[in-house]
This record gives C-alpha cells, structure tokens and sequence, in this order.
C-alpha cells in the first residue's frame, strides 16, 4: 500500500469538546416547527473565473445575518500547591472562569444553530449574540464529537435569519467560497477563497472527510460558515493548517451534508446514527495497483468484508473494486468515507464495482455500526461497549472478540476480550481506523500492539 507521512499541526480555532444529547423529534417538518432550509443546485458554476468577475456582495450580505458569536463559559477548580501557598499565600481549590469564543450558524427561524463541537466544551453557559448585537443564553441539544459538530438552541423573541444549506457534493475544486465568522471576536468578518480540495480526512481514523479551502480563517471562525457565492451553506469552518496557530494558507470545514444529516440524527434519535458498509481495504494507485495484481490506479480496493454487514449479505467480494456510490465517483478511500457519512443505517447504495475487468452494480443495505464485526487474519474486532468505557476510564479503543488464527492461539487467552488502545503507536479510536491500518499491511507483516486485559493489565505485544 501507499505509505506516506506529513508534518501537519492542526490548530482547533476555539474551545473543545461537550459530550451529551437529547432527544427531540424532527424532521424538514417536524412538530417542534422547525424546518431546514434546502437549496436546489441549478445555478451557474463560478469555477475558472477570477474574483474580479464574481460577486460577493450578496452572499456576504445573507451571511454575516445568520452566523453568530458564541460565548463559552467554563469553571474549573484551581488545584492546591502546597510550595505556593506557604511562600506566597496562594490558595488552591478554588474555581477559576474562563471564557472561550467561536462562531455559530442559525440553521432554523426558532432559533437552532449549528457550531463546532470543540466550541462549547465543558461549558457551564453558552451565550449567543446576533449580526444586530442581540444576546440570548443557548442550550446545548447535542454534540459528535468525531465530526466536531454541536447543536445548540436559543430562545428568540422573533423569527430568526437562517441559512439555507447548499449541496456540498456538488461543489466543485476551484469554486470560489466566503468564510464567514468572529475570529479574534471580530464580528461578521469575510474572507474569500476557493475550494482547494475535498474529502480530506485529517485524522487517519477513517471518518472524517473535510473541504479544504484557501480563504483566511483564524482562532474564533471554528463554528462559522462556509458558503457559495449564492449565500448557501456548504460547510462548517472547523480547522486550520499551521506551524503557528493562526491562518498561513489552508482551512478546513465538515462539508453541510454530513452536517446536515448529524444535525437531523441529533435532533431525532439523541446520537449519530453511523450505517458502515462493511468493507476494508485500501485505496488504489500505482504501488498499490501493482501489490494487489490490478491494473487500475483508482478506486478502493476490497481486501476483506465484515461480518454480519451488508457488504457481506449482498454479496462483494475481496478483489472488487469499488469505482461509485450512487452517481459519487469514487477515486480512493476519503471519497468513499464523506460519501457513506451523508446515510443512516438501512440506507441502500448502489455500489458500482470492477470485478475482474466486469462493472457491476450492487444494491447493499448499510449496517448499524455497532451490529459489525471486523475480521483480520484471524482477529475479529468489536466496539467497546458503555461499560468497558467506565470500566477501564477510555474514550476509544476496540475491543478483541475472539482469536481464531493458529499463529496467535497460545496468546488467544489473553487477548480474547482485550481492547486494543494502539497499533504500531498509533491510537486507535474506531474499527474503521484498526481496519484501515491492519489492511495495509502485507501478508504476514508483524504489527505491534498496546492492550489493556480484562484484568486491567496493559501490556504491549507483537503479533
């Protein structure tokens, strides 16, 4: 497989992360009276044109009247120090406020509004203000904390500007986009730019899939939008790329699709609702071409199927290639992920594949995420629980099932029921991101291993 490494600091532009939810039911009509606002896609492309012959005008107009500031207020107890307090009279144990700020956008004329989840971390308070300066208390509705994307509500006197969400599939590389946001709390600050890239997934855990974007974003834009020269929302300013902290040439944005469907899962069922499809494999070019014995160079590379997932059931094989999803093409394994993040589980996507040089397509029912199981050489693979998490204090990490490679049985007591907190020293939050690495490994290439046992032991282990 393609190797490849990256000097990347990623710089979250304001506040962390809130974890919690509640239900509420919703849909374009819901009973509550809210309704997103969906743009149609009819209109003429601005790639190739130069600034001066586009208008920003208009968009920045709608804009700057449906982002908003927000205020996070956290309090957390200073910790004693006991050489502190007897030189110089310092006293622990007390509470310390500090106050952190970013972006929102209304999504709704009731006033829900959509910001980044490392915004609103550990907040006590949450304050909103308006384009018109006005200043509500928020509620947090919900968070995902994988996609970075928090749902709040406000209380208005009035029916509240909103934005319209445009399609982000279909924006194109080269289309000219407005960031809009508070950096450094300046209000309503406009930057423009152009879609430098999509499906960027800077996490290497398999799930993130973000549009890249040249247009100045800065501590303070996390949570504002991103928004074709119409004014439509396509996406939600998340992070920057720097050596220093502030803009120096890239920014990233959770594309509105995945937003918008997290938003609608938040909203109904009280969590993200995550259909997988059930494979794993890599993307292809010229190296991996060659190492699977193929001749295409793009696509994602079946390598093996999980159990119990419709990848299995509708019958995909190891060896395909799959090249579409519905009418996304798909050139590598981003594309694949930003495009199955936009479905729930039940979905059905039409699959288009190469299989030994044929195209087909393929009908395949996504799975609940937490119904499958991934299976490598003889390790199949599972989510840790509710209660492995409280258990053993973790936030991610997958949990081993059960070990049925002979190679590995004299160790199969051991690490049957482990979790597996890293692989070759990477951590491991999801079985998509275990997947994706065992996956990309040659037959029989050892790989190292940090488990915690079921007795608490943490041990480490090449295998």
């Amino acid at each position: 497989m393609n190797k490849f490494s990256s000097l990347l600091v990623v710089s979250l532009l304001s506040g962390t992360i809130t974890l919690g939810a509640y239900k509420l039911l919703f849909d374009t009509n819901s009973a509550s009276g809210s309704k997103l606002s969906v743009a149609s896609d009819n209109y003429s492309r601005n790639v190739g044109l130069g600034a001066e012959n586009v208008d920003f005008t208009t968009a920045a107009e709608n804009a700057v009247h449906y982002v908003v500031h927000v205020k996070n207020v956290s309090v957390s107890e200073v910790p004693s120090n006991p050489i502190m307090e007897y030189f110089y009279g310092y006293r622990g144990g007390q509470q310390q406020t500090q106050i952190g700020t970013g972006s929102g956008v209304i999504i709704s004329e009731d006033g829900y509004i959509v910001t980044n989840n490392h915004v609103i971390q550990n907040a006590t308070e949450l304050e909103v203000t308006l384009n018109n300066n006005k200043t509500y208390k928020a509620k947090l509705v919900g968070t995902d904390s994988k996609m970075d994307v928090a749902l709040l509500k406000v209380e208005a006197d009035e029916k509240l500007p909103y934005a319209t969400f445009g399609d982000s599939d279909n924006i194109k590389v080269g289309e000219w986009v407005l960031a809009v946001g508070n950096p450094y709390n300046l209000n309503s600050t406009v930057t423009a730019g152009i879609v430098s890239a999509k499906a960027r997934d800077l996490s290497n855990t398999g799930i993130q899939s973000f549009i890249q974007t040249d247009a100045a974003v800065n501590p303070g834009n996390s949570g504002g939008a991103l928004v074709n020269t119409r004014g439509e929302l396509v996406g939600i300013n998340t992070m920057i790329s720097s050596q220093t902290g502030s803009y120096v040439g890239y920014s990233f944005a959770v594309p509105s699709n995945i937003t918008r469907k997290i938003i609608e899962d938040l909203m109904e069922y009280g969590n993200v609702q995550r259909g997988v499809l059930g494979v794993a494999g890599g993307e292809l070019n010229s190296m991996a071409a060659k190492e699977f014995g193929v001749k295409e160079t793009q696509g994602f590379y079946i390598n093996s199927i999980s159990k119990n997932s419709g990848a299995e059931k509708s019958g995909l094989k190891k060896g395909d290639i799959i090249v579409q999803l519905d009418n996304q093409q798909i050139k590598g394994y981003s594309d694949l992920t930003a495009y199955i993040n936009t479905k729930r589980p039940n979905d059905v996507v039409q699959v288009g594949i190469l299989r030994e040089g044929d195209r087909k397509t393929i009908p395949v029912k996504l799975t609940k995420k937490e119904l499958v199981n991934v299976d490598y050489e003889g390790f199949e693979f599972e989510e840790i629980d509710a209660a492995d998490k409280k258990r053993f204090k973790l936030n991610e990490g997958v949990k081993i099932k059960d070990v049925t490679n002979e190679r590995y049985l004299e160790y199969a007591n051991i690490l049957k029921g482990s979790i597996i907190l890293r692989i070759d020293g990477a951590k491991i939050s999801s079985m998509e991101q275990a997947s994706r690495i065992l996956n990309s490994k040659s037959n029989n290439q050892k790989f190292r291993v940090e488990v915690i046992t079921q007795s608490g032991e943490r041990l480490q282990m090449l295998l």
